[in-house]
């Protein structure tokens, strides 16, 4: 049977169930959202009261940070009403999720409910975390336990990848097929089956390593700052490492998940972790106190303020209980490997140490390991399925598994066990059998396959073409063969029939790699991928290899940030050294730059992601096309230096934004758009995701969204075959300037700031001098002019602003301290 997505229902409107219906709401899928009636209603009470907590969960939803939805537009998409006068309106739903509270009565209870309302073809899955799957369809008929299972998401639902699905005996592999598609492509996870055990794999792990983690700090005088600076970002995770972590979902929580656990696990021999008698009683301790961490103000950390009045976070000393100012934990063995660059390496030099850190990650990386392995096939069929939930759900860099594989496998074996961690037959059989690692790699480092032990053996692994790695195409071996009988002197047939790698050009600050198919691709590696003069170079040298040897171009990474914008240090520095002139060589060149991007003779793809902010939010502009993820982060934001856009930026606004406007009547009324282009740059707007830039103009109705931040790059590639089959290249137009009449009115809109307190005298300078831009110089009358002509109000204009006093201050605060400076 086909099944599709048109309609959704989320039965529980708390946080994860009003996440939930958000992120269907943003993929297009209209979505019903129903709790519990209102308090001390009655049915045929006014739909405001009886359904109250839907409203109310509904509310939380519209007024989340960070935000829940993609756009204020989509809430639009959400309908509310209550579990006991509205199941009439899930009787056409495709797919429902229960999201209620953990208790199997009430879970049951709305299973039969749902039973007879809704149609033999919806789907019904269940979010707990903690029950089993089948106990909650038991006693249900075969025609709904063949459409139920498990969908397990993690809070916050727009923003963690994993998705962890669960079926049960009965459920139809067709069902299950579907939702894990779903999943991947459409919702933008990273999707992984678990088999119906306790917590599944995310928290099982979670709470097991992390229990692992506090008994061993306690049993050996660790601090929780030191701790925190071993098991953070060292070792491949996020920086809440482990204390963070608890206070950020809440110790409350994590300690009710391990108690909870305990029971459920008792064929577990390592359960005992979870019972440690100094770990109980400080969580006693800590819930007793109510510090819950960040959502109590104080868990292991507490925000202070310092002896000089800034904000700092004061640690918990596990042995006084009380709050100690913040130290820097130094170790010898991490002095000595924490620049290591592969976190495998890393993790293997750290782990041989002889000093206090060392130890404390190798018994916890003993630990971790061992239970990985006795945890498959029990809890999922797989090693890939564990590693992923890892990487995906926590942000890990690498699994139990390539951790393993990355320090040694059977030069730890024994070394594990006679610490006590036991490690599974299947391993030692692995090893014994020619098997020396849990995944086989390919010469470019992808894996191509893992171990299975039910096979005995190794198991491809399925290929996505979606999935396009950087490092993949840089290492990947591109062969030129030449006929031997072709008539070219030995000596160049020679250093033509040789292997290359995917890297046709680079330099400091960014590449040229061959995507294959006829595809470029430019990416950056500059220091926070910022746009300096290597990034201007390589750009040239990709277009004119566009020109060249390639159909198309993306632009594109797999850094964390698409692009930061220009590099604010070269900039400050000529501005400081009087090197104005050079400086406007810079500017010019950056401007042609973004304009030849524009107007190639091949289609330029960009491919967005995370951060695009000054600058980098230009680049986007620049192409023909944009193929996003979802969670695009962009904006003009350089008044927060003190300047204005000098890239395009302003240019590209206008073209976006006003010139559809004027284009469609003559007689149209600018002043509302050009407003919206001058507060977006004055205000230092910032999009809060792809949709929102669409919103803003930044991208353009034509453009793409992409929801699964691994299929970007892929997508991109697949735009750009698309667009270079007859492409017709654009050509340079007019911009209107709106002129003298609209520069007066938004002169006066500058003015009511200052005079409300919301913008200083220096603000209020760049205001103006961005409204002179934005009208064409104030022209005396509105029409429409050259892009150049923006384009040389931007540079006049930028210069002028690097040289005064206040913008040389703001610059050097950004630099200084990240952040900007209001003067």
């Amino acid at each position: 049977m086909a099944y599709h997505i048109r309609k959704a229902a989320v039965i529980g409107s708390g946080t994860m169930g009003g996440g939930i219906a958000a992120l269907l709401s943003s993929v297009g899928v209209e979505t019903v959202l129903l709790d519990i009636p209102g308090k001390d209603t009655q049915p045929g009470d006014p739909a405001s009261k009886r359904n109250a907590v839907a409203l109310e969960g509904l509310k939380r939803v519209q007024s989340s940070r960070p935000a829940q939805l993609y756009s204020a537009a989509d809430l639009d998409l959400i309908s509310v009403g209550n579990i006991d006068d509205s199941l009439d309106m899930v009787a056409d739903a495709d797919w429902i999720i229960e999201v209620v509270v953990e208790r199997l009565d009430i879970k049951r209870s709305l299973m039969a409910k749902l039973a007879e309302v809704i149609s033999p073809t919806t789907i019904v899955s269940t979010n707990t975390s903690g029950l089993p799957i089948a106990s909650i369809a038991d006693g249900m008929d075969d025609s709904f336990t063949r459409r139920f299972l498990g969908t397990h998401f993690f809070n916050p639902p727009r923003y963690l990848r994993l998705l962890e699905v669960i079926p049960h005996a009965n459920t139809d592999p067709e069902v299950l097929d579907f939702i894990m598609r779903y999943g991947a492509q459409v919702l933008g996870k990273g999707v992984v089956l678990c088999k119906d055990t306790p917590n599944f794999i995310g928290n099982r792990f979670m709470t097991m390593s992390g229990m692992q983690m506090v008994n061993y700090t306690l049993d050996n005088d660790f601090t929780v700052e030191e701790v925190d600076s071993l098991t953070g970002p060292l070792i491949g995770r996020p920086r809440t490492a482990t204390f963070r972590l608890n206070d950020l979902v809440g110790i409350d929580v994590a300690v009710g998940v391990a108690r909870n656990l305990y029971p459920a696990i008792a064929g577990d021999p390592a359960r005992a972790i979870l019972e440690h008698p100094g770990t109980t009683a400080l969580f006693d301790r800590l819930l007793a106190e109510n510090w819950l961490g960040n959502k109590t103000g104080g868990g292991f950390y507490r925000q202070m303020r310092g002896a000089g009045g800034e904000k700092e976070f004061w640690s918990l000393n596990l042995e006084t209980l009380e709050y100690m100012p913040p130290s820097k934990p130094r170790f010898e063995s991490v002095g000595k490997h924490r620049k290591v660059e592969d976190t495998g390496e890393r993790i293997r030099l750290l782990i041989n140490e002889d000093d206090r850190a060392a130890k404390l990650l190798w018994h916890h990386h003993a630990f971790y390991l061992a239970y990985a392995s006795n945890r498959v096939p029990e809890i999922t069929e797989t090693i890939v399925n564990v590693d992923n939930a890892q990487k995906w759900g926590f942000s890990h860099e690498m699994g139990p598994f390539e951790i393993w594989d990355a320090i040694g496998v059977e030069a730890t074996i024994a070394d594990f066990e006679d610490a006590g961690y036991p490690v599974a037959g299947w391993v030692k059989q692995m090893i014994a059998s020619g098997h020396p690692t849990f995944y086989q790699r390919d010469e470019t480092g992808k894996a191509t396959g893992y171990y299975s032990p039910q096979e005995g053996g190794y198991v491809a692994l399925a290929d996505d073409p979606r999935v396009i790695r950087v490092e993949e195409l840089r290492a990947r071996k591109v062969t030129v063969a030449v006929s031997d009988g072709a008539l070219v002197p030995e000596a160049v047939k020679e250093d033509l029939r040789r292997t290359s790698t995917g890297e046709v050009a680079r330099n400091a600050g960014a590449s040229v790699l061959d995507m294959g198919d006829g595809v470029a691709l430019l990416e950056f590696h500059s220091p926070a991928n910022a746009i300096d003069s290597d990034v201007v170079e390589m750009t040239w040298k990709a277009l004119e290899l566009l020109d060249t040897q390639f159909d198309a171009l993306v632009v594109g990474s797999d850094a964390e940030r698409f692009c930061v914008g220009a590099n604010l240090f070269m900039v400050a520095m000529a501005a400081q050294s009087g090197q104005l002139g050079e400086l406007e060589k810079t500017i010019k060149a950056s401007q042609d730059m973004m304009q030849a991007l524009r107007y190639a003779s091949k289609p330029v793809v960009i491919a967005p992601h995370n951060m695009a902010l000054g600058g980098g939010a230009e680049f986007v502009m620049a192409g023909a096309r944009v193929v996003a993820h979802a969670e695009l982060y962009a904006g003009l934001v350089e008044v927060g230096v003190g300047l204005i856009p000098g890239s395009g930026g302003c240019k590209e606004m206008l073209r976006r934004v006003l010139n559809p406007v004027m284009a469609s009547h003559p007689n149209a009324d600018a002043l509302p758009h050009l407003q919206k282009v001058f507060e977006q740059i004055a205000l230092a707007k910032i999009s809060e995701s792809a949709k929102m830039a669409r919103e803003m103009g930044i991208l353009a109705p034509c453009d793409r969204i992409v929801m699964n931040r691994a299929h970007l790059l892929g997508e991109a590639k697949r735009e750009a075959l698309h667009m270079a089959d007859g492409y017709i290249p654009q050509h340079s137009g007019k911009i209107y300037a709106a002129g003298r009449d609209a520069y007066a009115a938004l002169l006066i809109g500058i003015e009511a700031f200052i005079e409300g307190g919301y913008a200083s005298e220096h603000d209020a300078l760049i205001s103006r001098k961005l409204a002179y831009i934005l009208t064409g110089g104030a022209i005396s009358e509105p029409g429409w002019i050259d892009e150049q002509v923006i384009l040389d109000l931007e540079r006049e204009v930028f210069l002028e602003l690097v040289q005064t006093e206040k913008t040389l201050e703001r610059m050097a605060f950004m630099l200084q301290y990240n952040k900007p400076l209001r003067n």
